[in-house]
């Protein structure tokens, strides 16, 4: 086995007391099941809303990726992850090559039968979230649709186009003379359509992208 500790403050990482305390209670644990423990990796004032930037993780899922030990053991799940989504994804991980982890705290053991149901269970209600997070959106973007909002990222107005419409106006032309001015030079809208005054006015107004 090996384990992993997390502490996600300074204070923490600089007294060790969150991480001591995680050490005691992995040793313990593999100690009363009669586990080999080897190394145990620790990330101090690190975040435990995503998997990424934790080398001491990355060094942990390496060393049972490597098959240099068959399972991970954490004193907590949320000194892995706080995130149910991350943890579904783990379990995949996992499952796709081949070692096992250890939650102390939730009873998540997926070396044995309840253990490795727990982890599905909790691994199902991740997928249930996914799940419902996606219909919420694609009901969102739909009503949004039916207002009439415009979806994506607006386009922008030519920089060059901008000024121009600015210099023109500076000369005293009307928004209706500017307009007529750009169509007739093929000069194409940030949609690409034709230029109207009130297309000209929000771009004088600042209020056209």
């Amino acid at each position: 086995m090996v384990g992993y500790a997390r502490v996600s403050t300074e204070e923490q990482a600089e007294s060790g007391a969150g991480l001591a305390a995680q050490r005691t209670i992995i040793t313990l644990a593999c100690e009363r099941r009669g586990w080999r423990l080897g190394e145990i990796y620790e990330d101090a004032c690190a975040s435990g809303k995503s998997l990424a930037r934790r080398p001491a993780l990355e060094a942990a899922l390496g060393a049972v990726e490597s098959e240099t030990a068959t399972a991970l053991v954490v004193a907590k799940l949320d000194r892995l992850s706080r995130s149910l989504l991350d943890f579904a994804g783990l379990m995949e991980r996992r499952r796709r090559r081949g070692w096992s982890l250890v939650a102390l705290d939730r009873g998540v053991d997926t070396t044995t039968p309840k253990g490795q149901l727990i982890a599905n269970v909790m691994a199902s209600f991740a997928q249930f979230e996914r799940e419902l997070i996606g219909l919420r959106t694609k009901e969102a973007l739909a009503e949004k649709r039916r207002a009439g909002v415009r979806l994506g990222r607006p386009p922008q107005m030519r920089t060059d186009v901008r000024e121009l419409i600015h210099e023109l106006r500076r000369s005293r032309l009307t928004l209706a003379d500017i307009a007529t001015t750009l169509n007739n030079d093929g000069v194409p809208t940030a949609h690409g359509g034709r230029w109207h005054a009130t297309t000209v006015r929000r771009v004088v107004l600042g209020s056209h992208r």
